[in-house]
């Protein structure tokens, strides 16, 4: 579906936090633009180590709402992305990235025979580094949906604050230690129009070549 949508820089400065939404379901067609968007995300190694759970029932987002300590914008909201990081992707065959980055002319020999041995991968698991990485890849993917939701008339919110073994259990992954929650973003349409809360300053928050404070 083609919608009317914000350039990049419109979107980031709409872009608010909604914690109240309206009732109003989303559009389907709109909901598939928004995940398509959101897996165009990057990751290390584009071993694409993040998935998303999409929750619409109300039981679920009931869940949801209980795990985030009674917070309403699951319950609200018509949608839930829960977004889970795997950190033990990289030791699947994953074929299907290499073939199709080679194809694409993405990459080369080189470049697959590197992605093959997983020395990047080895050297996170001996350093214990594999479930920061995978929640990295996945906390980039929730800022794509976030953003694709404000380009297409959508309003989001960034959920922290909740029991990540309770979130787990309401999507049916409580069993699975090699995955983890990264966050949990709501989408629907806006009940509020909150206003900027503002950012600092660049020369606050931006440094050349060495942090200083």
């Amino acid at each position: 579906m083609k919608a009317d949508t914000l350039s990049v820089p419109e979107a980031i400065h709409r872009r608010r936090t909604v914690r109240h939404y309206l009732p109003d379901p989303i559009d389907p067609d709109v909901l598939t633009e928004l995940l398509e968007l959101t897996m165009q995300a990057p990751s290390a190694w584009n071993m694409q180590d993040r998935s998303i759970v999409v929750v619409t029932s109300a039981a679920g987002r009931a869940r949801l709402s209980e795990a985030a300590f009674g917070q309403p914008q699951p319950r609200e909201a018509p949608v839930a992305l829960v977004f889970v990081a795997d950190s033990a992707a990289w030791k699947a065959p994953n074929t299907d990235i290499a073939d199709t980055a080679g194809r694409s002319g993405a990459w080369n020999a080189e470049f697959t025979a590197m992605f093959d041995s997983r020395a990047e991968f080895h050297d996170l698991h001996n350093r214990g580094l594999l479930r920061e990485n995978a929640v990295k890849n996945a906390m980039i993917a929730a800022t794509y949906a976030m953003l694709a939701a404000t380009a297409l008339g959508l309003a989001s919110a960034p959920m922290n604050g909740w029991d990540p073994d309770l979130v787990k259990k309401a999507i049916g992954i409580e069993d699975r230690d090699d995955l983890a929650i990264a966050v949990i973003v709501t989408i629907g349409h806006s009940a509020t129009t909150p206003p900027h809360p503002g950012r600092r300053p660049l020369e606050r928050v931006v440094f050349a070549e060495r942090y200083t404070t």
